[in-house]
């Protein structure tokens, strides 16, 4: 029996719930916030710029708000949880940065796993006691290529943009399996899901810092790239679609790469969890932020 490809237009009514999305001011997060505006929910645009998050939300029809948040700050994340108040229904962990010159957050760590994976750890644990539903965690097949360095995970001896980068995306599934460990560990009925876009066309291929790999970016986007529109559909689904906690859903054609919403592939690496209990101890220690709960927490599901 042939079955219709999940599109957004198949998205659940979510009126009455807050969704969170981070980076939602441009790219696939713009394209998670607009959609599930037009379904209904309170979407709150989680940005560093707030006036190009202003300027993004006023394109989207549907009820929306703009707070500041700078991932590569935890001052800033911590303050983004301080200032909440009410439910959270879904928390959308978007926002990363690739394959970047060499830079460090403002607490000194390394640009990408700083911003990619330690942000969003703390952002997510000091928003847990607010979260009622799911928490999403962009990652990406770049994540195969990735190798968790404990003994440097800021990569102070040695720098690989490409490197840094499949590292970062491999926390954020290594982050997601022993999130979802934990909730049900503690009876919560928060459920962690990861996703990816496959090879979506946005502007994170544009900050390579190398001229020539920013002009090979451009034209491969054009000829083998999806687009951002495709690219958030594993998101969207991830977010609202029944699935078992710790799920991780891309694209599901061409090696992953473009298509629509199917069950994804994780490395073996990804599968350690040894190393994912390793990994959020480290995370702990590095930003200050636990895991909150004790005991289970009224949610929606």
């Amino acid at each position: 029996m042939k079955t219709t490809p999940w599109t957004a237009q198949q998205l659940p009514d979510l009126t009455g719930r807050t969704v969170v999305v981070t980076g939602a001011n441009s790219g696939l997060g713009l394209v998670t916030a607009r959609e599930t505006a037009r379904a209904g929910a309170h979407v709150v645009f989680a940005v560093r710029d707030t006036a190009r998050g202003d300027t993004a939300a006023a394109t989207v029809h549907g009820s929306t708000e703009v707070r500041r948040l700078d991932l590569a700050d935890l001052a800033s994340v911590r303050a983004f949880a301080e200032e909440w108040q009410g439910e959270i229904d879904i928390l959308i962990n978007n926002a990363g940065v690739m394959a970047i010159p060499e830079r460090r957050t403002a607490d000194g760590f390394e640009m990408q796993i700083g911003t990619n994976h330690i942000g969003h750890f703390a952002l997510t644990n000091l928003l847990l006691p607010h979260i009622t539903g799911r928490v999403v965690t962009v990652s990406s097949f770049a994540h195969r290529s990735g190798r968790i360095a404990f003994d440097d995970l800021n990569s102070r001896s040695k720098y690989s943009r490409w490197g840094a980068y499949g590292q970062s995306k491999l926390a954020n599934l290594l982050f997601t399996a022993e999130l979802a460990r934990r909730l049900e560990a503690v009876g919560s009925p928060v459920t962690a899901h990861a996703a990816h876009p496959g090879y979506a066309a946005t502007n994170l291929q544009s900050h390579s810092g190398s001229t020539v790999e920013n002009a090979f970016m451009a034209v491969a986007n054009r000829l083998v790239a999806q687009s951002d529109t495709m690219g958030a559909l594993p998101t969207l689904y991830a977010a609202t679609q029944p699935l078992p906690s710790g799920s991780y859903t891309g694209p599901g054609r061409l090696m992953e790469s473009r298509g629509h919403p199917a069950p994804a592939r994780r490395s073996a690496a990804a599968r350690n969890t040894r190393d994912a209990e390793r990994l959020w101890s480290l995370t702990e220690s590095l930003s200050g932020v636990a895991f909150p709960l004790t005991s289970a927490a009224p949610g929606k599901g």
